[in-house]
């Protein structure tokens, strides 16, 4: 049985959300503050966190971030909160969707188990990875594919897993130019939940972690009306 752990403060909301996820076969467990919430969060025994951000304790965009950094564990920020810079923020951070209030139940089980499915296949993928070659090196990047572990210099970088596959995919087909709704088709399926935006945000965070400039990029080169290139 899959869990979730729901992070919001209205009661009332947190109870409906807690009800539909239990009718469609789903545990769940809920939680009103921010703090106890992260601090449940990375337990790592949850399958999905449904997250709020106007929480008591720590807000919910620093939940999210601390989660992301820990985690490979599907984030759906739910807010009444429906400012784009909120949107954006929330998907920088790391989260996979960002539904607002009021909201569809419905909706919102079927996008949870879309990114439930999604991750999934995430995971098949790196189990396959074994049978493919072991590594990727480009001068002092190395992707390990088996391990799903990066290193730049000799140093490990941490990448959560959509954006691991994010680099290993255009690392293992270097000098091709993909456009992001050819990378959103690619790693994530168009018919995943989702915005085809959140390929630019797991670029620039791949970047942040793997480029020694970031604004300045070796390895995934923007190229002005067509999409990205990793060279080498």
């Amino acid at each position: 049985m899959k869990r979730v752990l729901i992070i919001e403060d209205e009661k009332p909301i947190a109870e409906l959300e807690r009800d539909y996820f239990e009718l469609h076969g789903f545990a769940a467990d809920l939680v009103h503050d921010g703090a106890e919430g992260l601090a449940m969060a990375l337990s790592g025994s949850y399958d999905l966190i449904l997250l709020d951000l106007n929480l008591p304790g720590t807000n919910g965009l620093d939940v999210c971030r601390a989660i992301r950094d820990k985690l490979d564990v599907p984030i759906l920020i739910v807010s009444a909160r429906d400012e784009e810079i909120d949107k954006i923020r929330g998907f920088g951070l790391g989260a996979d969707d960002y539904i607002t209030k009021p909201f569809s139940p419905s909706e919102l089980i079927a996008r949870a188990k879309a990114h439930l499915a999604r991750y999934e296949r995430f995971a098949s993928r790196a189990a396959a990875a074994g049978s493919e070659q072991d590594q990727i090196k480009v001068r002092e990047l190395v992707i390990d594919k088996a391990s799903r572990r990066v290193y730049v210099r000799g140093e490990e970088v941490i990448l959560p897993a959509r954006e691991f596959d994010v680099l290993a995919f255009m690392a293992a087909n270097p000098n091709r130019v993909f456009s992001k709704e050819e990378l959103f088709e690619r790693l994530w399926g168009f018919d995943s939940a989702g915005d085809i935006a959140t390929v630019a945000v797991h670029i620039r965070r791949v970047r942040e972690k793997i480029e020694a400039v970031p604004s300045n990029p070796q390895f995934i080169e923007t190229v002005w009306g067509a999409g990205y290139r990793f060279t080498v």
